[in-house]
């Protein structure tokens, strides 16, 4: 086996440096479209927890409601029973 020239060692250490820069540059881009996949989701969520306690708040008063009419419905019931109608 001969030993290579420092010129084909500097071409070939060249070409490795060229397939380390694009492959760096390839898990650049990755990296940089899963953060930005990852800043869309957190901004998705937020929204939709947002969405999920205006529905809360908005439809709190309806179990106090049932039981208000509950109510009503029991007393107009007594009376009636008691006036004889």
């Amino acid at each position: 086996m001969t030993d290579p020239s420092p010129n084909d060692v500097a071409l070939e250490l060249e070409r490795l440096r060229g397939v380390v820069e694009v492959g760096f540059a390839r898990i650049d881009g990755s990296l940089a479209l899963l953060v930005q996949r990852s800043d869309q989701t957190d901004k998705q969520l937020a929204d939709h927890e947002n969405r999920l306690d205006e529905l809360e708040r908005a439809r709190w008063p309806l179990p106090s409601l049932a039981a208000l009419l509950a109510i009503a419905g029991l007393l107009v019931s007594i009376w009636q029973a008691t006036t004889g109608h």
